[in-house]
């Protein structure tokens, strides 16, 4: 049997473009500020970059409003600038994945200025519309962001038509054949210029019961998306994933399903013919505790293994606070970092979070963002100096606490920073058929610790995590040499004892 695809064993690097690197002074980054430090990736050791949207956009939702599929925004640079940059990524070992949003458009994409130009256009059937009156939305379904009905009235044709975020982000009608069929094409403008695949936003929300019916008063603030989970979405997946797998080089789709039951996450990998990969969640709302994340793993592998499923697993992202900020500490986001790159799945990291940044302070008369997203958001920090190795003088949104001492360059020359915590977890786990590909198997442990076993063949690792602020001693039988710390001695041989806060890969 020969290995398994590569985005099983590979670690991927989200790259949220507005804040990695502006290359030609305008404040906001840009495809040439990624191709610029295509060596920090390399040299770190991630396996693939995932790019957040940077497709022709008015920037509403700053992307997730796309006016064309299949262009460039001139804010992000041009197709060449892509093609140049997936050129040297694939050249320097990595793969490239692109964030394709299929639920919803701008409502300044050419589709929908069809569509709502006149109850008979061609293009009218291409969004979801629906009678009433202006007083009264069809249904009770509520908007992201907003807490308003997921609904807006246009006067010129009078009718409603259906978003679930903004109302510039109306949602596609994936019931009708030509939809499907013009999105299928925009994947493959991608896939034809050679990208390796695609995170998917919001995927779980593309099928919708054509009856729109209420959902309980219960449920009724809940955003919309987070509740929809329409059997039509399988079979639109499985003919999304026969396109992508007919394409040769293991190409692969990561679906952002926006649901909080691992269970129902897990189905939307279908019988290994829909999705190839899929966020999960809860445990990124998880709290800092050894036995939330116990329980966390454990649904994780009831929900996923019987399907022959592969998990992923994140800590951030663009959609929520970093995980440097929620837990507390650096000494707790160094121990997460063992965690995240330890467990049987594939791990996204989310850019800077290797940096230990921090969420940004942002000023109410500075936000920007309509879901209040944007201290995740903050600058990269390249330089110790400002305006930290950026083209501008003034990025976008503020830079992250103490971006003077926590950037790449000073964190580079320190061999105990993060940075090197997470290039050693990096090459530890490259190394590891065990922590690549292997079996998890929870430990016995005591209280505040973590303790799991991963095994392939004779390769063999343990995990220990110790979630509490306080000494822990764990006696594991055999004998055991730690290999990474995330902060004390490695290379000595464990003794049986754990410090505050701290985890360790033994071997």
């Amino acid at each position: 049997m020969g290995e398994p695809p590569w985005w099983q064993s590979a670690v991927v690097y989200q790259i949220y473009p507005r804040s990695f690197c502006d290359a030609n002074g305008d404040g906001v980054g840009d495809l040439e500020g990624i191709r610029q430090h295509l060596d920090h990736l390399v040299w770190l050791g991630v396996d693939a970059i995932w790019i957040s949207p940077f497709f022709r956009s008015p920037m509403k939702d700053y992307g997730y409003d796309v006016a064309d599929y299949c262009d460039v925004d001139p804010l992000f640079g041009t197709l060449e600038d892509f093609d140049r940059l997936l050129a040297e990524a694939h050249a320097s070992g990595l793969r490239v994945l692109v964030d394709w949003v299929p639920n919803h458009t701008s409502d300044q994409h050419p589709w929908f200025q069809a569509s709502r130009r006149s109850r008979q256009d061609p293009k009218r059937d291409w969004y979801v519309w629906r009678d009433g009156t202006p007083e009264r939305p069809p249904n009770n379904w509520t908007a992201s962001f907003t807490q308003s009905p997921a609904w807006t009235w246009d006067d010129a044709t009078e009718q409603w038509y259906l978003h679930l975020f903004l109302a510039e982000q109306p949602d596609l009608n994936w019931n009708h054949p030509e939809v499907v069929a013009a999105m299928h094409d925009t994947l493959r403008f991608w896939l034809d210029r050679g990208v390796d695949g695609f995170r998917m936003d919001v995927i779980q929300c593309i099928g919708k019961h054509p009856a729109l019916k209420d959902v309980p008063e219960k449920v009724q603030s809940i955003p919309y998306c987070a509740l929809n989970d329409d059997p039509r979405t399988h079979a639109l997946l499985r003919d999304i994933r026969r396109l992508i797998d007919s394409y040769p080089g293991e190409r692969t789709s990561v679906g952002e399903v926006v649901l909080l039951d691992t269970r129902q996450v897990a189905s939307y990998y279908g019988a290994n013919d829909e999705l190839h990969l899929s966020f999960n969640f809860p445990p990124l709302y998880a709290p800092w505790d050894a036995e939330s994340w116990q329980k966390q793993i454990a649904r994780v592998e009831a929900a996923f293994a019987p399907r022959d499923a592969w998990p992923t697993w994140v800590l951030s992202n663009h959609d929520n606070p970093r995980h440097r900020t929620r837990y507390g500490s650096e000494a707790r986001a160094r121990a997460a970092a063992v965690l995240l790159l330890t467990l049987r799945g594939t791990p996204f990291l989310y850019a800077g979070e290797e940096l230990g940044l921090e969420d940004a302070v942002v000023a109410p008369d500075e936000r920007l963002d309509p879901g209040g997203r944007d201290g995740c958001r903050a600058p990269i920090p390249w330089r110790a100096a400002p305006p930290h190795g950026w083209a501008g003088e003034r990025p976008w949104l503020p830079w992250s606490p103490h971006a003077e001492t926590r950037n790449a360059e000073t964190a580079r020359a320190d061999p105990d920073s993060i940075l090197h915590l997470y290039r050693r977890l990096l090459a530890v786990r490259r190394q590891s058929a065990a922590l690549r590909w292997g079996a998890w198997e929870a430990l016995p442990t005591c209280a505040g610790v973590l303790a799991g076993l991963r095994t392939h063949g004779e390769d063999r690792r343990a995990i220990l995590v110790n979630f509490t602020d306080e000494p822990r001693e764990l006696a594991l039988a055999g004998s055991w040499t730690v290999e990474v710390a995330s902060h004390g001695a490695a290379g000595e041989r464990y003794e049986g004892a754990l410090l505050p806060d701290q985890a360790l890969v033994l071997r």
